[in-house]
């Protein structure tokens, strides 16, 4: 069975990577407190009583004074968050012999990204949990804090990169599932969806109700739309005959991409759009996630979103 390489994921979830690249860079920009959010909050400075340890001691108010004082904290509320996977055949994209983090198909991709993520939480104490779903919901786990329940997710979420038979084909109810998954949340969360959104045309409605029940149910809501970018969305393909195969109904069609390329462009162009626009109707947040451009668009969306909730 494949394993996440979490030597990998230190390099996007070391205090290094959050001092440095968001704290610093994003959140000092928009003037809030570089670290707020992020540990425990100062509440107090009280005298210092020997015996004590000394690493709470406030050294620069020693230096003013010339007394000993320690810095008392109290503990801030910790963040639930439960995490999406569209774990669909069509997630499976690009099809790919060994799919890696550097060379990563969609669901590949995805469970990097929730790796990095819980990765985080812990650090921050925050309380995490998963959901996959395909046809119906496959895996809900509670949200919790403690390491062995995150130890317990990323094993479920090395599962995930175990590669598929292509005879077992998953199609995606994402609507029914996420109107299902909404129920089964019974605190206020962050939820973060990891999808591409392919849903059958006629049923965008019930997926834009779906997103919509989320908030209904008081929970902030992202949403990374994971896509091929070049692919999926600007269909770069060589001017020459192609045998596409759909992965969840297994139906093949011959085709010259050239010859279907602006209507193609054209019908996704409007569905991003109207996902787009319903995200904004909704106040969730949207992040076109392509697996090709690397980790930090995924990251930066989610702690800008958490420093805003505190």
């Amino acid at each position: 069975m494949p394993f996440i390489d979490q030597s990998k994921l230190e390099q996007f979830s070391s205090l290094e990577f959050l001092a440095r690249q968001v704290v610093e860079g994003f959140i000092t920009g928009l003037h809030k407190s570089p670290f707020h959010g992020f540990s425990v909050e100062f509440a107090e400075h009280r005298l210092y009583n020997s015996g004590e340890s000394v690493r709470d001691i406030d050294w620069k108010l020693y230096g003013r004074t010339d007394r000993l004082y320690t810095k008392r904290y109290e503990e801030e509320t910790n963040l639930r968050c439960q995490i999406f996977i569209d774990n669909s055949s069509s997630m499976y994209y690009p099809v790919v012999a060994k799919p890696d983090i550097d060379h990563p198909n969609k669901i590949t991709f995805s469970v990097y990204m929730a790796a990095a993520l819980i990765y985080l939480f812990r650090k921050q104490r925050d309380a995490a949990g998963i959901s996959v779903f395909s046809d119906g919901v496959e895996l809900h786990t509670e949200t919790r804090s403690n390491a062995v329940h995150h130890r317990y997710l990323f094993s479920e979420l090395e599962k995930l990169l175990t590669p598929r038979n292509p005879e077992m084909a998953r199609g995606t109810m994402a609507a029914q599932t996420i109107h299902e998954l909404s129920e089964r949340i019974h605190k206020r969360s962050l939820v973060v969806i990891f999808s591409d959104m392919f849903e059958n045309n006629a049923r965008n409605e019930d997926l834009f109700s779906a997103l919509q029940h989320l908030k209904h149910n008081k929970h902030e809501v992202i949403l990374f739309h994971v896509v091929d970018k070049g692919k999926e969305l600007d269909f770069d393909f060589d001017d020459r005959p192609y045998k596409f195969i759909d992965l969840e109904s297994g139906e093949h069609l011959r085709v010259v991409p050239s010859r279907l390329k602006g209507h193609y462009i054209e019908t996704m162009a409007r569905f991003r759009t109207e996902l787009r626009l319903r995200c904004v109707q909704y106040h969730i947040d949207m992040v076109e996630a392509d697996i090709h451009a690397g980790f930090e668009h995924v990251l930066l969306p989610y702690l800008v979103k958490r420093s805003r909730l505190f």
